[in-house]
């Protein structure tokens, strides 16, 4: 297609009554994404970071694979292979400054690799993820410098864990070692957060009974803007305003589900899907939107918390989760954290294959994007902190060579890795908390 002498701003949004949609990359706004020296060009391969956190560890003799290719995944690992190619297995990494070994300690040092103060007070000091430091050099490019995720929204407080202040296991994102960033676990909270239409319960309710969708209230300017780009753009356009409609429609099914139920939810905020693999997906599929439409640059998730007692029946684990992983080396314990981990990596899968379909800029959504997916805990067992399970999946725009192992004979930091991935999306940094080098393997070398 010709592209128009003067190309669309990637900041162009459409705006209806209470709503604020930002697009997709769209072919028109390509002139205005060449790199200047204000915006380097390793920046623009890579405009994205993601960070998952997994409770409790894991079982290695089902998650480690066996060689130093991806070519056969571990059993825990099988989910991913459809992306394998654009996935790094990374085994032999620590957190030294998570001990002495505990939940709240594994949680807090994930992101910081710092060393939490003891306290059960409101005197409470970590670090500054790394999640925050990305926000701060790549932030202000989007609406949303950062957004925090999590699948339980819990306002403990005081001591939850061997004398740590709660704070630390109910917050993994930090912007100060003294301000930690709480989570959202509320899938019509967190829409509105990026699409608009706040207030109170009460006020989202009216709003909702007088239309059916908010994108509704913007019909007229994309009517406008589908006639200004090409065919391409268009079917860009429909793509990602249906995936908002249909996300939107299943916020509200949970919604009114939740409202027909007549028992009370005590596990969960009201209005979110009664399925765990349910509400997972549908916080997945936010992240997705957020991405693709450029509303932020940086998420990190909690897909599950330290200590959690959630139950699995639906894959053959009625335990609680926490329990289970005191495991005493017993192999039925084993086997349902086996079985824990590799449900926990599908739900992950699932949506790297979405990012991987979702086409952008000569490639796709998760050539552009990294994310680090993974646990501040070993065994669980010993509550250690060192060998734990780390995958990394995306980056192919930053030349991240996939489908292969990484295993480190000697405790490696965990900081390493962190600065090697805030180095790739343009947050260039010599050290970061403990580090003492980067992963060099991780890319291809003529990337550094």
């Amino acid at each position: 297609m010709m592209i128009p002498q003067k190309a669309l701003s990637r900041r162009t949004v459409l705006r209806g009554a209470g709503a604020a949609f930002a697009l997709p990359l769209l072919d028109a706004m390509i002139p205005s994404m060449k790199a200047t020296a204000a915006t380097p060009a390793a920046a623009e391969h890579l405009r994205r970071i993601g960070y998952i956190y997994i409770p409790m560890g894991f079982n290695p003799a089902q998650w480690i694979p066996q060689g130093d290719t991806l070519e056969t995944l571990s059993p825990s690992l099988m989910p991913l292979d459809s992306v394998k190619d654009q996935v790094t297995v990374v085994t032999g990494m620590d957190l030294q400054n998570a001990y002495p070994g505990s939940h709240a300690t594994s949680n807090a040092a994930f992101l910081s690799a710092a060393r939490a103060k003891r306290t059960e007070s409101t005197d409470y000091r970590l670090g500054t993820t790394v999640d925050q430091i990305a926000a701060k050099q790549i932030g202000h490019q989007t609406t949303l410098p950062s957004l925090e995720l999590s699948m339980d929204l819990l306002s403990t407080v005081g001591q939850c864990d061997n004398g740590y202040a709660c704070v630390y296991q109910n917050n993994l994102s930090w912007s100060s070692p003294t301000t930690p960033l709480p989570s959202e676990a509320h899938p019509r909270i967190v829409f509105e957060t990026l699409f608009g239409d706040g207030g109170t319960p009460e006020q989202r309710q009216a709003v909702l009974k007088k239309r059916a969708s908010l994108l509704d209230s913007v019909t007229d300017e994309i009517k406008r803007l589908k006639k200004a780009v090409g065919p391409s753009d268009r079917n860009k356009i429909d793509g990602y305003l249906e995936s908002v409609r249909e996300v939107e429609r299943r916020i509200s099914k949970a919604e009114q589900s939740a409202k027909d139920n007549p028992l009370p939810d005590l596990d969960r905020p009201v209005g979110v899907p009664a399925q765990y693999a349910d509400h997972a997906r549908l916080m997945f599929d936010l992240q997705l939107l957020a991405f693709q439409g450029d509303i932020t640059r940086v998420v990190s998730f909690q897909l599950a918390r330290e200590a959690s007692t959630r139950t699995y029946p639906e894959i053959g684990v009625p335990d609680p989760h926490h329990p289970i992983t005191h495991h005493g080396n017993d192999p039925e314990k084993l086997e349902k954290i086996a079985k824990v981990n590799r449900f926990h990596i599908s739900l992950f899968a699932e949506f790297l294959e979405k990012l991987k379909a979702t086409p952008e800029a000569g490639g796709s959504l998760l050539d552009h994007t990294l994310y680090l997916y993974g646990s501040g805990m070993g065994d669980s067992d010993a509550h250690d902190h060192t060998n734990l399970p780390i995958v990394v999946a995306g980056g192919a725009a930053g030349n991240m060579r996939g489908g292969r192992h990484i295993r480190y004979e000697t405790p490696t930091p965990l900081a390493n890795l962190h600065l090697t991935l805030l180095n790739k999306v343009g947050v260039p940094l010599d050290s970061f908390a403990d580090s003492d080098g980067t992963v060099e393997d991780l890319f291809d070398p003529v990337s550094l």
